[in-house]
């Protein structure tokens, strides 16, 4: 399956057809472990939908639709432009898309978000986008870890949120790796509702 149509849904929750053209251009330029791998090695930390071969993929799909309901919804959306809303869409689909790395690497990268919003500006021209839209893409993918900002031996690593725009894209991430949270998915990665 052509990767476009892999995500024809959401690259419509993108009202401007110039970041859709660039949204489908990071796509093609991720590794492509992001689309077969899981969201959790361990399984800890995400609902079952994000386990197993494109768990990853359908957390990243999750995310996003998960900031698009609360986007529609007009006491949450009407505190945003349009602007912002497809640039925070376009970065929740692609917050973990350095997840590994970039070569993979077995396990997570605890600075991933970082690796990822590096990635954005280093290929903002690539992409297409200006260099406004890739600083704001940058801020909010790489505080998507909310509170978790030190890494396994304690070391400060991450920032944490601090504007409406990061905490925004840090809420959906959440929301989507919580177990008590399902979203349906078909045998396609296509969420079914």
């Amino acid at each position: 399956m052509e990767k476009e149509e892999m995500f024809l849904e959401e690259l419509s929750y993108i009202s401007n057809d110039d970041y859709s053209e660039a949204l489908l251009k990071i796509i093609e330029m991720l590794p492509d472990y992001w689309f077969h791998e899981a969201a959790s090695s361990t399984g800890k930390y995400h609902p079952g939908y994000a386990l197993g071969e494109g768990g990853l993929l359908r957390h990243s799909k999750a995310a996003m639709r998960i900031g698009l309901e609360l986007l529609n919804n007009p006491c949450i959306g009407s505190k945003y432009s349009q602007r912002e809303k497809d640039l925070m869409l376009m970065s929740l689909l692609v917050h973990d898309g350095l997840k590994l790395g970039n070569p993979q690497e077995k396990y997570t990268r605890f600075d991933h978000p970082i690796l990822m919003a590096n990635f954005i500006m280093e290929h903002q021209e690539e992409i297409g986008i200006s260099k406004e839209d890739a600083i704001f893409m940058a801020d909010v993918i790489k505080t998507h870890m909310g509170s978790w900002t030190k890494d396994y031996n304690g070391n400060e690593v991450l920032e944490a949120p601090k504007t409406k725009y990061q905490n925004f894209v840090h809420m959906c991430d959440f929301l989507a790796s919580r177990k008590c949270l399902q979203v349906p998915f078909d045998e396609e990665n296509k969420i079914s509702v």
